[in-house]
């Protein structure tokens, strides 16, 4: 299987991620011009503003947590040449993950579901971590 195949998952969790910082620039300019916020108090506490923006900001530093180790691994299976179908599966399993676990926290931000599917995305990289180890003690790469 093509090894780059991988980073089509990565380019979409990077996308998810530009996404969350333009709505948040999107969000902030919103409650700004409505006159919702105090810009220079806002600007030392980010408490200060609304719920909406605080969710997408909240959003934002989630991707930059279960996300990096996604990253690794992901660079991990394409060093070593270890890209199959498997890997390719639960990349993009992890990935819709974290869209949806977005989607719900941004929005409704029901922290049942968004638990459910922060889970899931854990379970899938515990399994990439496990696919990964497995492959690199039994020397499994592609030719």
């Amino acid at each position: 299987m093509n090894s780059s195949y991988i980073i089509w998952p990565v380019l979409a969790q990077i996308y998810l991620t530009l996404a969350m910082f333009i709505l948040l620039g999107v969000r902030k300019a919103k409650a700004v011009k409505a006159g919702e916020v105090n810009r220079k108090q806002a600007a030392l506490n980010n408490r200060e503003w609304p719920e909406y923006v605080i969710k997408v900001s909240n959003n934002i530093a989630n991707q930059f947590e279960l996300p990096v180790l996604f990253y690794v691994l992901c660079l991990l299976f394409y060093s070593i040449n270890a890209i199959d179908v498997l890997t390719i599966t639960l990349a993009w399993v992890f990935v819709l993950t974290r869209f949806a676990h977005a989607y719900i926290h941004i929005g409704s931000n029901y922290v049942p579901m968004r638990f459910k599917l922060f889970l899931l995305g854990c379970l899938v990289m515990i399994g990439m971590l496990l696919l990964v180890a497995w492959k690199l003690a039994m020397g499994i790469t592609a030719a």
